[in-house]
């Protein structure tokens, strides 16, 4: 990559170095004295201006030659895996912050998420019924769901959601699916995980989208209905979040050595597949070579996928993996020296060599979509459940909610959970748009299982021994246990966070990037279109940093003036906070694009830079979710307190990303460093710590959102939307705790009420203590085991402490104090 600085010098330098003795050949070649201003005045024909003219310009394209040519130099080579990478998915809201001045309008106006009547009656019936099946301590502890389960599972079309109805399948939306997803998260993060992977990255999509007439006349309608459990076996040892290596899974085109029919040997070792233990066929990536040009130009060498059921002469699944404490099935998938037919490869011969870009469009939805709903399940059960337990609980005869420090933990938790869910719902609505955003699904993926992850420990803090406690009264204890899961699995955050989102954000989202790259890319003979094109995009970039930094500086001073002399209650008023919040977006924006935009100085560098690059990804994932969050707003307004709320939320965003983009200013990398330090903080931060007027949310906020989520409210109504509740008369931890609330909060009421005025309750007031008494009483308590294991059960059985006491007794006289005393 070329920085704007290197290209002006470059420019400045050779122009002074060509300049003159260009005009000395052209003084004599003329008869013309170099440097006699009198004789150009007096050549009255013109001839000379011209001339003149055209040797300019000629100097210039000499100039943008040498310097294309220095970039292309410099440029590390992009490869195969890299320049398909930067043709796949679509670019949208993404690009739009990357060119620094994105729309919220234009997000309302575009992305509208909703289900229609029969997605939401599935929903209200089928997956209803599916939680109660499932038993989640039940599930953890025998590692697997009951038969009945499964069964419910295959017959409902829970692996087929996304298959269309003319194969069979159910055909539904994204949102229909991300909903399906948290709402079995809430009661069972199993099956969260089981359902995801048939509807995202199961060979399913890909098969709708890519497979042969007769692939999709076979398999579509059986992983429709659940004969066959797909998985898709990417990973291998040596791979983790590098899934394109494919290293240890190759393949070589041969002809069958007796029947001469063509297809692959192929020898592959996976591990970490989800469902492959149970898997009826199995999506199999392949680094596919053909020393022998057998393909004939049909096709071609690199990422291949192919097709293989259960049974197939070579293929070995059955082998679990246990990841933490969690149950779906996961294991692994190997064979060596494996006949593959060209049938069986996805999309047949043609396809050969393809399988990177039918990964990479379909990637979106397993990231962005069903490891981010695990989250927002994980926010609805502590909201609902952990919320209604801060108020059921009493320590020193006060309910705990009223404590500051559960109040903290409450407000975090659901300011996350808001965010969680609005990001999702964009996210799912830019998915049922047709699109397949890379960027944004990496931010939802990366940002979303971490903020769930913060919630699931805000929920453990405040119920405490109650959340540590395993059995049936535990519903978010396996929710913590699981999320970790999420973090690691399609790209770990860690890798996501510092290399992914900003290296192909820059390079794909960029409004002018990817077209200089690929002006650095094309041929020799094709140079003169290359320099051209090179030359007009780094103007642009240069322009564009330009404008960054007027915008930068102008809305960082207002959002600044707007910031300091704003009420802390004006987020009362919607359109206030709609429109507040909006500006400091916007201001936030510029001064990401401007970032972006000095990463250019790094050049090549910047892949290697990966603390700059995680703290850019905070800085762009707050900005996304900031808009996500006032998009929801917007749909959602007329929902009483959800102004607190969103209030707390944008507050703690708009101070994630002021701290990212600052301390990036601070350790701003390269031989260019300083400079670009310099120009960021004087774009970004003007007037220094002056303009970085954004701080957390104060305690009144704080206490109010707290006070949402902890009594009956309509907020709390919104986080129990899409949980699952247990029908009357079942026992059901989370479902109890639900119903018990608005009772402990009437008889708190009451009782302060009496205390109050210094009188006798009434019989029906002395009624509803008690029976608020009675709740609290039964909901405090945890699950207890007269046998912890199988083997604690058997007759007979003495745990081996006890037996060391007997022994050690044994061989005492006296055996109990008594007979000591």
């Amino acid at each position: 990559m070329l920085s704007s600085r290197n290209y002006m010098i470059a420019k400045s330098s050779l122009s002074r170095a060509t300049a003159a003795p260009t005009l000395s050949v052209l003084s004599s070649a003329s008869g013309i004295p170099h440097g006699s201003s009198s004789l150009l005045r007096d050549h009255g024909d013109g001839n000379f201006h011209k001339q003149q003219k055209r040797s300019f310009l000629g100097i210039v394209h000499a100039i943008d030659k040498r310097v294309y040519r220095w970039a292309k130099g410099v440029l590390p080579p992009i490869s195969k895996t890299e320049n398909i990478a930067l043709g796949c998915g679509t670019i949208g809201f993404d690009r739009d912050i990357f060119g620094g001045s994105p729309s919220l309008q234009k997000l309302i106006d575009t992305y509208q998420p909703k289900l229609t009547p029969e997605e939401e009656s599935f929903l209200a019936n089928q997956v209803t019924r599916l939680c109660s099946l499932l038993s989640d301590h039940d599930v953890v502890t025998k590692k697997d769901f009951t038969k009945e389960a499964w069964d419910y599972m295959r017959d409902e079309k829970f692996f087929g959601m996304k298959i269309p109805k003319e194969w069979g399948g159910l055909g539904f939306s994204t949102q229909a699916v991300s909903a399906v997803l948290a709402k079995l998260a809430t009661q069972c993060f199993d099956a969260n995980a089981t359902v995801a992977v048939p509807n995202s990255l199961g060979p399913g999509e890909l098969l709708v989208r890519y497979g042969t007439p007769e692939q999709k006349e076979y398999f579509l309608p059986r992983l429709a209905n659940g004969t066959l459990i797909p998985c898709f076996g990417l990973t291998g040892p040596h791979s983790g979040s590098d899934a394109t290596s494919l290293i240890g899974s190759h393949c070589v085109v041969q002809k069958h050595p007796k029947t001469g029919e063509l297809g692959v040997v192929a020898t592959f070792k996976k591990r970490y597949i989800t469902l492959a233990p149970v898997a009826g066929v199995v999506g199999l990536g392949l680094n596919l070579q053909d020393p022998d040009g057998l393909l004939g130009g049909e096709g071609e060498e690199g990422f291949t996928v192919a097709l293989l059921e259960r049974g197939h002469e070579g293929l070995r699944m059955g082998p679990r993996h246990i990841p933490l404490s969690a149950a779906f099935m996961n294991g692994t998938v190997e064979g060596e020296d494996v006949w593959i037919p060209m049938t069986s490869i996805l999309g047949g011969q043609s396809r050969c060599g393809f399988g990177w870009n039918m990964f990479v469009e379909c990637l979106a939805e397993g990231r962005g979509v069903s490891l981010p709903a695990g989250s927002i399940g994980a926010a609805r059960s502590v909201v609902a459940g952990v919320g209604a337990y801060s108020r059921v609980r009493k320590q020193f005869r006060v309910p705990i909610a009223e404590f500051g420090g559960i109040q903290e933990a409450m407000a975090k938790a659901g300011s996350d959970g808001l965010i969680t869910i609005a990001g999702g719902d964009v996210m799912n609505a830019i998915v049922d748009n047709h699109e397949a955003p890379m960027v944004i699904s990496s931010v939802m993926k990366q940002n979303c299982t971490e903020r769930g992850r913060r919630i699931v420990e805000c929920g453990m803090d405040v119920a405490a021994g109650s959340a540590i406690c395993r059995g049936d009264k535990n519903y978010i204890g396996n929710a913590y246990m699981s999320l970790p899961i999420a973090i690691t699995v399609e790209g770990a955050n860690i890798m996501t966070r510092s290399f992914q989102i900003i290296g192909q954000g820059l390079t794909r989202c960029h409004p002018h990037m990817s077209d200089l790259l690929r002006a650095l890319q094309l041929p020799p003979s094709q140079e003169k279109e290359a320099v051209q094109t090179f030359v007009k995009q780094f103007h642009k970039i240069v322009g564009h940093g330009v404008s960054n930094f007027f915008y930068s500086v102008t809305r960082g001073i207002g959002a600044t003036m707007s910031t300091t002399f704003r009420s802390k209650k004006a987020y009362k008023s919607g359109n206030d906070l709609l429109s507040h919040h909006e500006k400091q977006l916007l201001r936030l924006s510029a001064n990401f694009a401007l970032t972006a935009d000095l990463c250019f100085t790094l050049g090549g560098r910047l892949k290697f830079e990966e603390l700059l690059m995680g703290r850019l990804a905070d800085a762009l994932g707050a900005i996304y979710l900031g808009y996500a969050t006032l998009h929801h707003y917007q749909r959602r307004q007329g929902i009483q307190g959800l102004e607190a709320l969103t209030e707390h939320a944008m507050l703690r965003l708009e101070r994630e990303a002021q701290d990212a983009l600052y301390a990036a200013s601070e350790n701003f990398p390269g031989p260019l460093g300083t400079v670009a330090s310099t120009v960021m903080k004087m774009g970004c931060f003007p007037l220094g710590g002056f303009t970085r007027p954004y701080a957390e949310p104060g305690d009144d906020l704080t206490k109010e959102v707290s006070r949402l989520l902890t009594t009956p409210s309509e907020i709390r109504d919104m986080f129990q939307e899409g949980i699952y509740s247990a029908p009357e008369g079942t026992t059901h931890q989370m479902t109890d705790l639900i119903r018990a609330l608005p009772i402990c909060v009437e008889a708190d009421r009451v009782a302060t009420s009496i205390r109050r005025e210094k009188r006798e309750p009434t019989s029906e007031e002395t009624d509803l203590i008690a029976k608020a008494d009675a709740l609290r009483d039964a909901l405090i308590q945890v699950d207890v085991f007269e046998h912890a294991t199988a083997e604690e059960a058997q007759p007979g059985y003495v745990r081996p402490a006890l037996l060391g006491t007997e022994e050690r007794f044994a061989k005492m006289d006296k055996i109990v104090f008594r007979e000591a005393a």
